[in-house]
């Protein structure tokens, strides 16, 4: 009797739910039929079984399950079933993000999205607890603690990852070119993201890395050129801009950053979507990267040389997003010879949009072109000088290799450099239970003699021979003087 009483309350519950939504279909289709000639008609029969589910879970469920819960979860699948970037964020995700885009988080530093049920690395923030303990790039996360990733969601996954400073989390990571699983017994911290690095690898030769694109990246950079170049006391005689593993960020740091080489009113990017407010034309203005336009422009006081020096752009498949902008404006301006790896082949925009119970919503909203119309979406840039960091590659994630993603409307499907999705994963389904670890590797200083990338690029800019891993894949290449 008691469970006829219980199963009886959860029927009521779960029919005041489904009036809900039905009350919701009604309003919705009122509104449809009296603006039919302007919004296409709503799915009817989709919504009665949306609610249909709902109610069926609300009364059959083997727990109960808060009304809130459900929706949320039936909003998140909604935008992750469209394309890799398109996401839900509650509240407190919101807000992290809110704070990521400013330099300073909380968690482990470390850019992720979901494969096949398993977390892969998208690229370690550079200083972050990630980066030094030498995760990389490709690296599938297989289990958060002593809990098995598969089966969560990619919220799910972050949010274990995050935490109160100074706790402890062990990740363990399959990594293609080890045959065995990697742990790693990872601190969390505050994450304060520097995201311009700089100095003078020797008199007259600029090195400046850019490990994410944040608020004030543009300036920041600004502001390193200044203090490089009065340290030199003159011109420079090359300049190398390293963007390897940075995984993107905010669209105008992008723009601010192409224009401290390009001639002003150059185009640096535009951007194709469905709705007219996603069709942007940025070009080299500081109305299109800083607030306050001219009269806070951070780059007119730099130093005039700087649109006309030697350049060399470092690049590898943890570039990604704005940094893929930013590197495939110069390779069309041919103001650079991009050299590494290919890129990651993030070619899409996402629109973060605040929904009134504090939650927002990243959605893909537009496709974004480099000046002469290629999409990098699913692609890529190619490097003029291909040179691999001397470590194996085939590990390496691009875009093409996430399901779901947006195709590259220029090329069609972009052929993917290395099928590597499959093998991936029944590396990871044959040593999940394995009981011996491999040692992780500490990852190379960059602009280091041990850095690969980094003394080929010098010797570009100096005329001397480029050692490459394969010939260059286009005919003309950018010449760096």
């Amino acid at each position: 009797m008691q469970v006829n009483n219980k199963h009886h309350r959860f029927t009521k519950i779960g029919l005041v739910g489904s009036g809900l939504i039905l009350g919701l279909m009604l309003s919705l289709t009122y509104s449809a039929v009296a603006e039919k000639m302007v919004k296409p008609q709503l799915p009817l029969d989709d919504l009665r079984a949306f609610a249909e589910v709902f109610g069926k879970i609300k009364t059959d469920y083997v727990e109960p399950v808060e009304d809130k819960k459900l929706i949320s979860e039936a909003i998140s699948g909604m935008l992750t079933g469209l394309d890799p970037h398109s996401t839900y964020m509650d509240p407190d995700a919101f807000k992290d993000m809110q704070v990521a885009t400013q330099g300073e988080f909380g968690g482990l530093g470390i850019e992720v999205g979901m494969e096949d049920g398993l977390v892969k690395v998208i690229s370690p923030i550079e200083d972050s607890p990630a980066y030094g303990a030498g995760l990389k790039s490709g690296d599938l996360i297989v289990k958060l603690d002593d809990t098995p990733v598969k089966g969560m969601t990619l919220n799910d996954a972050v949010k274990r990852m995050r935490g109160k400073p100074d706790t402890q989390i062990v990740l363990t990571v399959v990594r293609k070119t080890e045959t065995k699983p990697l742990k790693f017994t990872l601190t969390r911290a505050i994450i304060k993201s520097k995201s311009v690095k700089y100095k003078l690898t020797e008199p007259g030769y600029a090195y400046a890395r850019v490990t994410q694109f944040q608020e004030r990246t543009g300036e920041d950079l600004a502001k390193a050129i200044k203090t490089m170049h009065d340290e030199n006391k003159g011109a420079f005689k090359g300049f190398i801009l390293d963007l390897r593993n940075d995984p993107g960020g905010l669209l105008n740091g992008a723009v601010g950053v192409s224009a401290a080489f390009l001639p002003k009113g150059e185009l640096v990017v535009y951007t194709e979507g469905r709705a007219p407010d996603s069709k942007m034309q940025l070009t080299a203005v500081p109305e299109n990267y800083v607030r306050g336009g001219a009269a806070n422009d951070y780059i007119r006081d730099l130093p005039a040389d700087l649109k006309t020096v030697p350049m060399v752009v470092l690049i590898n498949s943890g570039s990604a997003s704005a940094s893929e902008i930013v590197a495939g404006a110069l390779q069309d301006h041919k103001r650079a010879a991009v050299l590494g790896t290919q890129s990651f082949g993030k070619g899409s925009v996402q629109t973060i949009m605040p929904m009134n119970n504090g939650a927002a919503i990243k959605l893909t909203t537009a496709r974004y072109f480099t000046p002469k119309g290629r999409s990098i979406q699913a692609k890529g840039i190619v490097p003029d000088y291909i040179v691999e960091d001397g470590t194996d590659q085939s590990g390496a994630i691009h875009e093409a290799d996430l399901s779901r993603h947006l195709s590259n409307p220029k090329d069609g499907e972009a052929k993917k450099p290395a099928d590597t999705t499959n093998a991936a994963k029944e590396a990871a389904k044959e040593k999940l239970n394995e009981k011996k670890f491999a040692e992780p590797s500490a990852p190379i200083e960059p602009a280091s003699k041990d850095d690969i990338q980094f003394t080929q690029a010098m010797n570009l800019l100096k005329g001397l021979p480029v050692i490459q891993s394969a010939p260059a894949v286009k005919a003309e290449t950018p010449k760096a003087e």
